[in-house]
């Protein structure tokens, strides 16, 4: 077994990288940044790729293992692509679901449904302690329903209604919801890169 640092806290996101990587890569170790005595690294990119690529290649300096980093986010057609890099913090307060998801509906409380476009945008860094690195992006597009409505993901799930669905990324089972989301597309696509990448 090969470890990978996976460069989050956010227990929903750990899960949804697991059971992705279990699939592709199983002889992968996943370890989270938990697991190490680490400050957050502070995303002070103004784009998801520099964001992803900012965190996976400082986790991988500090523990000197390969690292894995997501910067994900919805980008509202309706408010210019925002909250884009700023979706986890768009109520002020980091990581406040609820909040992010009433300011979000606040804002477009007005919007007429055929303006709600929005699309969910992952990108995820590899990178190897001696510097090298690997990206990949996925998105989905849907539209912003008016209300929240599903008990399963996190973040913007319960307001995002994918294209082709009649129910939102929070209504569907994770085997659905990971055939079909950003991340699942970028992890599908990372994921069979990863042991050449690591030497795993």
């Amino acid at each position: 077994m090969t470890d990978l640092v996976l460069a989050t806290r956010n227990n929903g996101k750990i899960v949804e990288v697991q059971r992705l990587l279990l699939e592709y890569a199983p002889h992968i170790n996943l370890r989270s940044v938990a697991d190490f005595n680490l400050d957050d690294v502070e995303e002070t990119g103004t784009t998801f790729e520099e964001n992803a690529l900012l965190k996976a290649s400082t986790i991988a300096r500090q523990t000197g293992l390969p690292a894995l980093a997501d910067d994900s986010g919805i980008a509202i057609d309706a408010l210019g692509g925002a909250p884009g890099v700023f979706s986890a913090r768009w109520s002020g307060v980091h990581g406040d679901d609820a909040a992010n998801i009433r300011k979000v509906l606040r804002e477009l409380e007005d919007v007429s449904e055929a303006e709600r476009g929005a699309q969910f945008v992952c990108v995820i860094a590899l990178a190897h302690p001696d510097g090298r690195h690997l990206m990949v992006r996925g998105e989905v597009a849907g539209v912003v329903r008016r209300s929240p409505i599903g008990e399963y993901g996190f973040g913007y799930d319960p307001i995002f209604q994918p294209s082709g669905f009649d129910i939102t990324t929070a209504q569907m089972d994770p085997e659905t919801k990971d055939s079909i989301s950003h991340r699942g597309k970028a992890l599908r696509e990372i994921a069979p890169k990863i042991a050449a990448f690591i030497g795993a």
